[in-house]
């Protein structure tokens, strides 16, 4: 039977043993919380760029198409209707594409892929909307022009064409001016690259 000295000299022995493998294992736990991972980090309403000249501009495009798609609904009797199920699919898919762009812009969303030419995106959203509302708007002034309807959603579309003319207008400079200022990195990039290649060469020992 243990006397209590040597109880008490086992339970020793036996915390010590433990701190020791306790101190020299790999496996220590942690006393950082894990913090979960917030997917939609970082997105928030851009009111600056909604008051800029570009964010208007995209507001105006959402609204104009709307309208004019509204307006094409009203339609009840068409003939011929070629026209009408055109600028129908022409104000719809300007409304779709737009707006999405403008949640893109306005979220920061375009911030999240760096990877997307989002100025060249923009410019041939603009332009194309451009031209097929001005095309879809001068079919139907020539085939149906008759109705209410019919004038509201060739007013409304024409008005769109040229919100969407100036917004290209812009779009290109901007595109232009991108290309410009990456070109200029590029080059100066690359001659600072080769005057530091130059230095290595002359700095070089001429060992012949």
């Amino acid at each position: 039977m243990r006397t209590s000295e040597e109880a008490e000299g086992f339970d020793g022995e036996a915390s010590n043993t433990s701190m020791i493998s306790g101190a020299s294992s790999p496996y220590q736990p942690t006393t950082e919380p894990v913090q979960p991972r917030n997917i939609l980090g970082g997105i928030r309403c851009d009111m600056e760029y909604l008051i800029s000249v570009f964010g208007i501009l995209k507001v105006a495009e959402v609204v104009l198409a709307l309208i004019a798609f509204i307006s094409i609904e009203f339609i009840m009797l068409c003939l011929p209707c070629g026209g009408v199920y055109f600028f129908e699919f022409v104000s719809c898919s300007a409304f779709v594409v737009t707006g999405v762009l403008l949640l893109v812009f306005c979220l920061n969303l375009h911030t999240k892929v760096p990877q997307v030419n989002w100025s060249l995106t923009d410019l041939v959203n603009t332009a194309a909307s451009t031209f097929f509302f001005f095309l879809a708007s001068v079919v139907l002034v020539a085939l149906n022009h008759t109705s209410g309807a019919e004038i509201a959603a060739v007013i409304f579309g024409f008005l769109a064409t040229f919100v969407y003319a100036v917004n290209t207008f812009l779009a290109l400079k901007r595109w232009r001016m991108g290309d410009r200022q990456s070109g200029a990195v590029q080059t100066s990039e690359y001659m600072r690259a080769r005057t530091a290649s130059r230095g290595e060469m002359e700095a070089r020992p001429n060992l012949a």
